[in-house]
């Protein structure tokens, strides 16, 4: 995976969503949805981050815990989208 997308992501959640508080690690594996970091309309935040800074069209079907949920798994999701 690449570290590039994973540390942009992270800097994007930390800014936004955690108001730049990075004084608590943000591992890769914590659910954002289930710890209440992001909610229904961050993920239309994250959604927008993805398509304008990684130049993705995320579908509707797209937008699934699967894809979104955790840093890693954001990751995961930009780095397949790019490669497709």
């Amino acid at each position: 995976m690449s570290e590039g997308f994973h540390d942009k992501i992270r800097a994007f959640i930390v800014e936004t969503f955690l108001f730049g508080d990075d004084s608590e690690p943000l591992p890769g594996d914590l659910s954002l949805l289930e710890n209440d970091l992001v909610d229904s309309t961050g993920v239309l935040e994250l959604v927008g981050f993805l398509e304008a800074d990684f130049g993705l069209a995320v579908d509707d079907a797209d937008i699934v815990p699967a894809n979104l949920d955790t840093v890693d798994r954001i990751a995961a999701f930009v780095e397949r989208k790019k490669a497709a």
